[in-house]
């Protein structure tokens, strides 16, 4: 996932949080200041009351003196009531409480804030009740969640998308860089240091760090590429002459066989040090790219072009082939290479195979990946050489043929298409490569 995407997600959840937060806490914090109000509301109504027990109406309610009897008072739609009634029980002091209860006014229950008044007046003990109809309270909260729950929805959508919008804009250079630059940074000659415009410092400072950092690499590069096209002109040129000198001395009648043997062995060595040479530099312009990927190949054709070049070789081992194609995998990339690599794996398998041994060539798809297996009977490779055995001259021990780089040129060619290559293999039983292609 992208960076500006991870940073939407990122918004959108802190917002998520903070709706579950304020719709959780919101109403209790409403409530608890609605509750103070009509606490408020209901010590002036209790003062007012205990202000008036002067009154006629009062006096004659206190002068009965009759415990069974009750002053109430209620609002014509039961949102509040005054009750008044004495108590047996003897109080000190004057005290007062508030709860929430229910209550049953007429045959309608309700829930009520009431605040308890205990007093004394004239000898006698008291207690009034100033209750407040809550329904009222609680449908306003249900209304002010559900309100401020689409509110929150609401704005929640619009930021995402002005986050997006935002970070879009903000991160269009380092999107640049990444397109134009960083995409690049395997390929020094194809590089663009065309300085990206941004509107940040940190952006600014990056770029111009790629540029610098992609100027000496380039420059390391063409040094490089400089000095290999001097070593092989160096190397090489003294190689053919002392190999004309001696196919020349050849020519001598006046040489004697041991002579001749010696020229011989010299020019075999010869051979051998132009071919080392030859696949060193193959090796490093491989590393260095400096080959197009632009050929679609076909691995099945180019198997079974390479099974026929090695016929002979096949007949005198008296190998048998087998081949099974379930998908013929067609890879762009560079067709030579891609020779070279199925080249040296199919001459591994022959050269360490058994007489009357095995070769078997299966291609198929997992998992929506292509596989390329090639197997042989054979010598095998000991455990501790298999993580080795891609090294430049890194030789098994069996080997009295090869050169110790045909592995690492595969393994430099499967890089550069990025073909991953995976070895399994048992001594004197089993060898099999596996070339992991990637997704076409």
């Amino acid at each position: 996932m992208k960076i500006k995407h991870q940073l939407a997600v990122f918004n959108v959840l802190i917002r998520l949080i903070l709706i579950f937060v304020l719709w959780f806490f919101l109403p209790k914090i409403i409530e608890k200041v609605v509750y103070n109000h009509i606490d408020k509301s209901l010590f002036e109504k209790e003062k007012t009351f205990i202000n008036r027990l002067n009154k006629q109406e009062i006096n004659d309610f206190i002068r009965r003196n009759d415990a069974s009897e009750t002053y109430a008072s209620f609002s014509t739609l039961h949102s509040e009531f005054i009750q008044l009634y004495q108590s047996n029980k003897k109080l000190d002091n004057q005290q007062n409480y508030i709860i929430n209860e229910a209550r049953i006014i007429e045959s309608e229950e309700s829930n009520y804030r009431v605040l308890y008044y205990h007093f004394n007046y004239a000898n006698a003990n008291y207690i009034l009740e100033i209750g407040n109809n809550l329904s009222e309270l609680e449908d306003i909260i249900r209304a002010l969640r559900f309100s401020v729950l689409m509110l929150l929805l609401i704005v929640v959508s619009v930021t995402f998308f002005a986050d997006i919008l935002l970070v879009e804009y903000l991160f269009k250079p380092f999107n640049k860089i990444i397109q134009t630059k960083i995409k690049f940074a395997n390929e020094p000659d194809n590089f663009n240091f065309e300085k990206i415009k941004s509107h940040s410092s940190d952006f600014d400072i990056l770029d111009t760090g790629l540029n610098q950092m992609m100027i000496r690499i380039n420059e390391l590069f063409q040094k490089e590429r400089q000095f290999i096209s001097n070593v092989s002109h160096e190397l090489l040129t003294p190689i053919s002459v002392l190999k004309n000198r001696f196919e020349n001395l050849l020519q001598n009648d006046t040489i004697n066989e041991e002579v001749e043997d010696k020229i011989v062995s010299s020019l075999r060595n010869l051979d051998m040090m132009k071919k080392i040479i030859h696949n060193l530099l193959l090796i490093s312009r491989i590393e260095n790219n400096q080959y197009q990927l632009e050929d679609y190949v076909s691995i099945k054709q180019l198997i079974n072009e390479i099974i026929k070049d090695f016929e002979d070789r096949i007949e005198e081992k008296n190998i048998e082939i087998f081949t099974n194609y379930n998908e013929d995998i067609v890879i762009k990339g560079n067709k030579i290479l891609l020779h070279i690599l199925l080249f040296n794996l199919i001459l591994n398998a022959l050269k360490y195979n058994f007489v009357n041994g095995k070769i078997e060539i299966v291609s198929y798809e997992e998992n929506n990946q292509f596989y390329l297996s090639i197997s042989n009977t054979g010598l095998g490779i000991a455990k501790d050489q298999l993580d080795t055995i891609f090294n430049r001259f890194s030789r098994n021990s069996n080997d009295q043929e090869g050169q110790g780089i045909g592995l690492a040129m595969a393994k430099s060619i499967a890089k550069l298409h990025a073909i991953e290559i995976q070895v399994a293999s048992s001594i004197d039983d089993k060898t099999t490569f596996t070339l992991l292609f990637p997704k076409q």
